[in-house]
């Protein structure tokens, strides 16, 4: 299923499938024991689970604004096969594309693009290599050789100023994250801290799993919806110590969730999960002191 539609009080929000990719359970799950993790999302025979790459479309007075864009096209056959990506589009680079073409709109309609942070599955598709068969030089030019062209020309690209910093000073544990071909091309139009990027779409630091990761908060009309990221990347995340071993400050994590949860818990905020399989959205609930999903609205 291309995308999933959803109503935040006034706005018409879809969340968008731009493929899957499959990373180790063990990475995703941190301390907590595979007999655990397994029981919500089992994994392959290479230890890999699966993992979606769903962006989040929103139809605004201001134009369409679109959160993250996915893994791109851009990555050589090993990168695909190590990470398990599977999201070749069929009308356009990636999946992102085939899902907005079916809402029936095209990149060019795209006014706002918020990348929550530069990791090569939520910024990869801010740009795009054209495929051999539609290149002007054909295969004879391999695909690292082809230029980058931004995948929203007419769209604004926001990220938090201090995240685009960070990705330009990597060292051995975050350089594999950060991919210079999906963020230095971009004309980012950079925000520091709290911002409202149009009416009712806010960025929100949710720092931890980089030092400057943004959760993106949409509201309308007394209701909200908030689009995760790797705050919490799947509903199988929503105990407060499950945290992914990917995470840089794991602490910070916690206390980004538990702040966040009150929150999302005392006004009833809708929870959009980008790399859950299975499950697009739903709300906080809780059982005892722990954290679960009530009412979950499945993809497809």
């Amino acid at each position: 299923m291309p995308h999933t539609s959803l109503t935040v009080g006034r706005l018409k929000c879809h969340a968008l499938e731009g493929g899957r990719q499959h990373l180790d359970g063990g990475a995703m799950f941190g301390v907590v024991p595979k007999p655990l993790w397994q029981r919500r999302i089992p994994a392959d025979d290479r230890n890999r689970i699966p993992l979606a790459l769903r962006c989040l479309l929103i139809e605004h007075g201001d134009g369409l604004v679109l959160v993250d864009t996915g893994l791109g096209n851009k990555e050589d056959d090993k990168f695909r096969d190590i990470y398990g990506v599977v999201n070749q589009g069929k009308h356009g680079p990636t999946q992102i594309e085939d899902a907005l073409a079916e809402l029936r709109y095209r990149p060019d309609d795209v006014r706002w693009v918020i990348n929550t942070h530069l990791h090569f599955d939520h910024a990869g598709g801010n740009t795009y290599r054209e495929p051999a068969d539609q290149a002007p030089d054909g295969p004879t030019v391999p695909p690292s050789d082809r230029p980058t062209k931004l995948s929203f020309p007419k769209a604004t690209y926001v990220v938090q100023k201090r995240e685009l910093e960070f990705a330009r000073h990597t060292n051995e544990r975050t350089a594999a994250s950060y991919l210079p071909h999906n963020f230095e091309p971009v004309p980012f139009t950079p925000i520091d801290g709290d911002a409202e990027v149009v009416p009712g779409i806010r960025c929100m630091p949710t720092p931890g799993h980089v030092p400057y990761h943004q959760s993106v908060l949409v509201e309308s009309a007394g209701e909200r919806a908030c689009f995760l990221a790797d705050l919490v990347p799947t509903s199988a995340h929503l105990p407060l110590p499950w945290i992914m071993g990917y995470d840089l400050e794991p602490l910070v994590t916690l206390e980004s969730k538990r702040r966040l949860y009150a929150r999302a818990e005392a006004e009833g905020w809708l929870l959009l999960f980008e790399h859950d399989p299975d499950i697009v959205a739903g709300r906080l609930g809780r059982d005892g002191k722990a954290f679960g999903l009530v009412d979950p609205l499945k993809a497809g």
